[in-house]
């Protein structure tokens, strides 16, 4: 079959032949066994019931093996037989060029140079998914290839429900991931109902279509990175970063470290993924011996080299060899993932990552203390690093609250607080979202490189012209921006689809936004999907990260992220979604995002001034009822702009009338 008659064909009515598990691939570690022999039978009938019933007796067998081997029915037999990527708009079936986008945007999550575990359906994150197994995706696909802009497709945790009537001013895809009852949120929780195969963890822009490969978070690294040097009053030039992670979006940290110009260290215990960061000249180079790490780190500080070097190794490693060899590490933080610190997201010092996996598959429990131990064995070379000046933030992957639950020395003075800042109640909160200013991005459709090169131009000539009348409030803000879209093609950041990214408040959105849409109206370029990442102004509620930077008592609360995706589904979103989970783990965090396909027409046109205006400002508004000094500034200048929008400005209270 073609590429489109297997999309139309959806999940075939035969037993396709059984595809070998392919060990060149990186894939997901073997999930805890978790299932009574109840809920066992019961996974087994919720797979099934995807494929006609003379198909059982064959799957079912083959399903028990998959689910007793890795955890989890990923119905592998049912992988397609073409390359999964981004491909041009018009090379996909359909009726809708709006599910177009959107199937593009999906097979951009699950392309193998972008997917972190792309045979399990992840993205990023060690289990952020698109989708559960296969027979969702095939079934997605044939749905969005068949769909028309008066049916609406509702995505239930990976599930296509079905089609919908609907109208061509409502979303065509509506996604949830993981919206639990509050009272089952815990990691057992998600170990155990997605094994039954009725929810997922979608993160964040993995289970929502958007994520653009590392470059998304390229960008925020970069901002985070030159302004926490700018916190310690130092030039980044010679200066040392160091932290963990090269998988999925953590793999961003060392092409970001270059960008900013100092020298990145960061360690990853997984040689494939090291190599393959290595291949895609995200990292410059690998070691896996720590004397030659010290050596080489000592000529970089000394020679201030911009350059990024891999430790294939444990980071805790790192940390306590540079305490002993006096080297200063300038700035510090960490980005494996925390939030799923016993399913592969931390690997304990001490055991090889061959070792670590086979533990955590077979003895968990003994895994759960050996995590605990490295992270108090971490924090505490961390505590040795700052007391002699280091710079350490929280990188919002969870690392200080998951450490203060191991019984690490993290916690502040008061017992509440931690030591450190999160990078958003130090840098991102107050010097960005609070102003406004978050991850714009945008897809070229055309799947044309001179496409994106049209769309940075476009981009760097409505940042230069809004920043000759910018505030002196957001005037660095929109120097860094213009300096990143200028040097964004030299920098080589692309990878899947022609992707670009960069940080704009409404006002920047809408006038970047309406710019390309008349530029499409002029033929001068091809359909562009907008989107964000859900760490964002307003799409996140997330008291660890996104919303750490709010005092008022009311970090804890979800309404906001709520109200954005509702607001966004009827202001004229392509796609809403809605997730329990991301950034900091399951149960932790509401968050949301949308897709926008811009076609060059007036009704596009209106949607986007309309819904990237409330996309913004619902969270500056919240924002600023926390008193968030920034915020208040941010808000009263939209109502100035807008006269329609009127917001409840808080009252400041006399702190001597509270003693």
């Amino acid at each position: 079959m073609t590429f489109k008659e297997e999309i139309l064909a959806g999940i075939p009515d035969y037993l396709p032949e059984l595809k070998a598990y392919d060990p060149k691939v990186n894939h997901a570690p073997k999930r805890k066994a978790i299932l009574s022999e109840a809920e066992t039978k019961l996974a087994l009938q919720n797979a099934l019931r995807y494929f006609k019933t003379e198909l059982h007796a064959a799957l079912l067998p083959e399903f028990k093996a998959e689910l007793e081997t890795y955890g989890r029915i990923y119905m592998y037999r049912y992988r397609p037989d073409y390359a999964i990527y981004a491909r041009p708009i018009s090379e996909y079936p359909g009726q809708s060029e709006q599910a177009k986008a959107i199937m593009l945007m999906i097979q951009n999550n699950l392309d193998h140079a972008v997917a972190q575990h792309p045979h399990e359906l992840i993205t990023y994150g060690g289990n952020g998914g698109v989708f559960s197994n296969w027979a969702q995706y095939r079934l997605t696909m044939q749905y969005l290839a068949t769909m028309t802009d008066e049916q609406t497709l509702v995505m239930y945790s990976g599930h296509p429900m079905g089609l919908f009537p609907s109208h061509k001013n409502a979303p065509r895809v509506v996604v949830t991931n993981g919206m639990m009852i509050p009272n089952y949120s815990e990691p057992d929780d998600w170990e155990r109902f997605n094994a039954l195969g009725v929810t997922q963890y979608g993160q964040m822009t993995a289970g929502s279509y958007m994520y653009i490969g590392p470059q998304g978070i390229v960008h925020g690294t970069t901002i985070t990175v030159l302004n926490a040097f700018r916190k310690i009053g130092k030039n980044p030039s010679g200066g040392l970063f160091v932290t963990s992670g090269l998988g999925g979006m953590s793999g961003a940290q060392p092409k970001a470290g270059n960008i900013a110009g100092c020298v990145t260290v960061c360690a990853e215990v997984n040689p494939k993924i090291t190599q393959i960061r290595h291949e895609q000249k995200w990292v410059d180079e690998i070691y896996s011996d720590l004397n030659a790490l010290v050596a080489r780190v000592k000529d970089a500080k000394a020679a201030k080299e911009a350059v990024s070097l891999a430790f294939l190794g444990n980071v805790v490693e790192v940390w306590e060899r540079f305490d002993a060899e006096g080297i200063m590490i300038d700035i510090g933080s960490d980005q494996t993932s925390l939030h799923n610190p016993w399913a592969g997201g931390y690997y304990p010092v001490g055991l090889s990552f061959e070792a670590a996996n086979d533990l955590m598959a077979n003895d968990p429990e003994t895994f759960k203390d050996q995590v605990r131990q490295s992270l108090k064995r971490h924090a505490a070379a961390i505590n040795k690093h700052t007391a002699h000046g280091t710079y350490f933030f929280d990188y919002g992957n969870a690392f200080l609250l998951e450490a203060s639950r191991s019984g690490a020395d993290i916690m502040a003075e008061n017992g509440i607080d931690f030591k450190y800042p999160s990078y958003v109640q130090d840098i991102m909160g107050p010097m960005c979202f609070d102003f406004g200013f978050g991850p714009f991005r945008w897809v070229c459709a055309s799947g044309k490189m001179e496409d994106l090169d049209t769309t940075d131009q476009i981009a760097l000539d409505v940042l230069q012209r809004l920043a000759k009348k910018a505030p002196v409030e957001i005037a660095q803000q929109m120097m860094d921006n213009i300096k990143w879209i200028e040097s964004a093609k030299a920098n080589n950041l692309v990878v899947g689809s022609k992707a670009r990214i960069l940080y704009a408040d409404s006002e920047g959105r809408v006038e970047i936004a309406a710019a390309f849409n008349q530029a499409i109206a002029e033929g001068k370029l091809g359909p562009v999907i907008l989107g964000r990442d859900h760490h964002d102004v307003s799409g996140t509620d997330s008291p660890y990260r996104e919303t750490s930077n709010i005092y008022d008592g009311s970090r804890f609360t979800a309404d906001m992220a709520i109200h954005n995706v509702i607001g966004d589904s009827f202001r004229g979103a392509t796609w809403v979604s809605i997730h329990n989970g991301g950034g900091v783990g399951w149960g932790e965090v509401i968050n949301g995002g949308f897709g926008m396909v811009l076609d060059g027409t007036e009704e596009a046109a209106k949607r986007l001034e309309s819904m990237l205006f409330w996309d913004v400002n619902n969270g500056i508004a919240r924002r600023n009822w926390a008193r968030n000094e920034n915020a208040v500034f941010a808000i009263k200048r939209a109502m100035e702009a807008q006269p329609l929008l009127k917001v409840t400005i808080p009252n400041l209270v006399d702190e001597q009338l509270l003693k």
